[in-house]
């Protein structure tokens, strides 16, 4: 099988969409890419920029056979729209590879679930990349670079499928992670849908002291302004991203409120110790973030497990490795017989290895884990 995807249909043409076609335009061998967008002028300033090779609208019969002939298609909607796409798509009988890049993913899972054709494979995909700004016109061809790219994987994923979708999304050089859709949801509220909720509450905060005749606006510069950056996104967007977290984010601001309530019992007793170590602890976990982070070749590894005859296996081993920060690099299935197989994954020297070796023995997996010998010895 042909682990390159060659005809990519990308449904919805905006940052994330259309940036996702550049980049996709830009490799060495690139797809050729169909966007479908409802918007005509959005379709034909693409097709002016050099985003698109074709460009179609959703209600029409070229749309539909442009989706029959892809072996990709990338759902770049909002959440809520994917539902009636994935129902489309079953009723094409469409039976290629489905991911997407909503911000939420166990409810997109499930309805890919009950409504895709038999054969079909959904991976579900979040790039954890993004601007304050929207539209195709604001597409990017490096937006991805460097970005974690979540997928996933379930226990009935195909393994192939699930390997494909890795190598592009690592062609256009995001970092492909993998974990449970429900893990991911209450992480997202936890890094991205509560902060953005905090941040617009903090220039809300702002604009109601201005409002009463304070000067706060014209002071609102450096961190504040750094801090707030996100709060400038589309309102009807993140409307949707809360409401399709709803019981994830409503748990992170309940826990946020936690945190803020504690630090105002501190300061109503003017308990100076534990103030400086509620903000000490704070300065120390935000210094730790690490920033782009590029691996050392000399230092990858190879796991080599073995995975006869056994579901699921690709979604429980890329799932083990993103819980013990381990990054893979890329990933590769040696078929050795029908029911046997081995599953290569070259790892990063990121995360707890050792971790991550005993985890999988103790699912019933044998792994090996060795360093990568690399042609010409690089470094």
């Amino acid at each position: 099988m042909n682990s390159r995807f060659e005809r990519v249909v990308i449904v919805g043409v905006g940052l994330i969409g259309g940036s996702l076609a550049l980049a996709l335009r830009a490799l060495e061998s690139p797809p050729s890419v169909t966007g479908i967008q409802r918007d005509p002028d959005a379709r034909a300033w693409a097709l002016a920029h050099g985003v698109l090779d074709s460009a179609l609208a959703p209600d029409s019969q070229e749309a539909d056979d442009a989706l029959r002939a892809a072996d990709l298609i990338v759902l770049a909607t909002p959440a809520r729209g994917e539902a009636a796409w994935l129902a489309r798509l079953g009723a094409l009988g469409y039976r290629g590879v489905v991911t997407d890049v909503a911000s939420t993913k166990a409810g997109v899972v499930a309805s890919a679930r009950e409504s895709l054709a038999e054969g079909a494979c959904f991976v579900g995909g979040h790039p954890m990349a993004g601007s304050e700004r929207s539209g195709v016109q604001a597409a990017d061809a490096e937006l991805f670079r460097g970005a974690y790219y979540v997928l996933t994987p379930s226990a009935d994923t195909d393994a192939g499928a699930f390997q494909r979708l890795h190598a592009l999304v690592t062609s256009i050089g995001a970092r492909a992670i993998a974990i449970r859709a429900e893990e991911h949801d209450e992480a997202v509220a936890a890094i991205s849908h509560v902060p953005h909720v905090a941040a617009s509450a903090l220039t809300n905060l702002a604009a109601t002291r201005a409002a009463a005749g304070d000067e706060v606006l014209r002071l609102a510069a450096g961190g504040f302004k750094d801090m707030t950056r996100i709060a400038a996104g589309s309102a009807e967007l993140w409307t949707g991203i809360c409401l399709d977290n709803r019981e994830a984010v409503l748990r992170g601001l309940e826990e946020y409120e936690a945190q803020v309530g504690e630090f105002a019992r501190f300061l109503r007793a003017e308990a100076r110790e534990e103030m400086m170590r509620w903000l000490e602890r704070a300065a120390v976990v935000r210094s730790s973030l690490p920033t782009q982070w590029v691996p050392a070749s000399a230092r990858l590894r190879e796991l080599a497990v073995p995975v006869s005859d056994r579901p699921g296996a690709v979604s429980a081993v890329a799932q083990a490795a993103a819980h013990a920060g381990c990054n893979i690099e890329d990933i590769g299935i040696d078929h050795q017989s029908e029911d046997s197989a081995m599953l290569r994954l070259v790892l990063t020297d990121e995360g707890d290895l050792d971790a991550l070796v005993a985890a999988l023995r103790e699912q019933g997996f044998e792994p090996d884990l060795e360093p990568l010998h690399l042609e010409g010895g690089g470094a």
